[in-house]
C-alpha cells in the first residue's frame, strides 16, 4: 500500500541531498566525464576482444549502453512503476493506522483492510529484492560512491557469481555494506544512514528464501540466528515495514532523477557546442578518452565516428 503522505515526506528529505549529491559529484568526478559515464553505463565486454568486423578492425571492448543488465532494470522498473500507480491508499498514513485499531463494532473492515495490507506488503517485498537485487542499480551506487570519492569509473565491475568468480568486486551483500553504504561515510553521512535504514540482509535473505509468516499485522522473520550479528530481528511489525519500503521507493525515485539530470546536463554542454569525452582506465592503469555524439531525439550516447 503507498501512503501519498509518506512518499512526500521522505521525498522532501532525500531530495535536498541529492541535489547535493549531484553538484559534490561535478566537483569531485575524478574526471568530468565520469558522471555522464555513470548514466550511460560504461562496462567492459570481454566478447568484443575475440570479434573483428574485418581484418583491419579491432573493435574496443570498452562499451557504452544499457546491456542486459539495463534491459533487465526497465523490465523491473515497470513493474515497480504499475505497483505504485495502481496501489495508492485513499487514506494518509495516520488515518489509516485509525481504521486498522481495534473495535469491536467494526471488526469485519478490519479483517478486511488488514488482509489487503498483507497481500500488499507481499508484491511489496518483491520490490525490496527487484532493487536489492539488481546488477545496475548495485553497480550505479557503487560506481556513484567511487565517483564521490575522487575515484576513476571503475569500468571491470562484476558482481560475484560463485565462489569460483576471482574477478570479480565482491558479492552483492559485500558491496552494498562496503563498497555503497560505508563509502558514503565521508561524502553522504545522509545517504549512508538512510541505505542503513532500510537494507537488513536478513530481511532480503527471508524474503529470497520465503522464509518469514505474517500474522495479524506482523512480519516474523524465521531466520534469527542468536549467534549472527547480522540476523537479529525477530520480527517486524506493518507499521516499520512501511517506512522502510516507502523510503525504499523514493530513494529509487531519486536514483532515476540523479540520472535524468545528468542526462540532461551534459546534452546541454553537448548543444551548446562543448566537446563531450570519456575516460577509460585500463586494469594496466592505462588511460585514454573517447569523444561523445549526442542524439537529441532519442536522448542517448554513442561513440564519435571520426571521418
Amino acid at each position: 500500500m503507498i501512503f501519498t503522505d509518506l512518499l512526500d515526506k521522505y521525498q522532501q528529505e532525500l531530495h535536498l541531498e541529492f541535489e547535493r549529491i549531484l553538484k559534490l559529484g561535478f566537483e569531485n568526478q575524478h574526471h568530468n566525464g565520469d558522471l555522464l559515464l555513470w548514466k550511460i553505463n560504461g562496462f567492459y565486454s570481454p566478447i568484443l576482444n575475440n570479434f573483428k568486423p574485418d581484418e583491419n578492425t579491432k573493435l574496443n571492448p570498452h562499451v557504452i549502453g544499457p546491456g542486459i543488465e539495463g534491459h533487465s532494470e526497465q523490465t523491473h522498473y515497470v513493474f515497480i512503476n504499475q505497483y505504485r500507480h495502481s496501489n495508492i491508499s485513499k487514506y494518509t498514513f495516520s488515518q489509516y493506522l485509525e481504521e486498522v485499531k481495534y473495535e469491536p463494532s467494526k471488526i469485519e473492515k478490519i479483517e478486511k483492510l488488514i488482509s489487503y495490507e498483507s497481500i500488499s506488503i507481499q508484491l511489496e517485498m518483491l520490490i525490496y529484492l527487484k532493487i536489492w537485487e539488481a546488477d545496475l542499480i548495485i553497480k550505479k551506487f557503487y560506481e556513484l560512491a567511487r565517483i564521490l570519492n575522487n575515484q576513476p569509473y571503475d569500468w571491470y565491475f562484476k558482481i560475484s557469481e560463485s565462489s569460483r568468480d576471482k574477478e570479480s568486486t565482491g558479492t552483492r551483500q559485500e558491496i552494498i555494506r562496503k563498497l555503497i553504504r560505508d563509502k558514503f561515510e565521508n561524502t553522504s553521512p545522509f545517504l549512508k544512514e538512510w541505505i542503513t535504514d532500510i537494507y537488513k540482509t536478513q530481511i532480503r535473505n527471508s524474503i529470497a528464501h520465503s522464509n518469514y509468516s505474517i500474522i495479524d499485522r506482523t512480519i516474523t522473520l524465521n531466520n534469527y540466528i542468536k549467534s549472527d550479528p547480522a540476523s537479529q530481528l525477530h520480527n517486524i511489525d506493518f507499521n516499520e515495514w512501511h517506512n522502510i519500503f516507502h523510503k525504499l521507493l523514493i530513494l529509487h525515485n531519486e536514483y532515476i532523477w540523479l540520472g535524468n539530470t545528468i542526462n540532461k546536463i551534459y546534452a546541454e554542454k553537448f548543444n551548446a557546442g562543448e566537446r563531450i569525452k570519456i575516460l577509460i582506465t585500463e586494469k594496466n592503469g592505462e588511460q585514454y578518452t573517447f569523444e561523445l555524439d549526442y542524439r537529441n531525439g532519442f536522448k542517448d550516447w554513442r561513440y564519435k565516428q571520426h571521418k
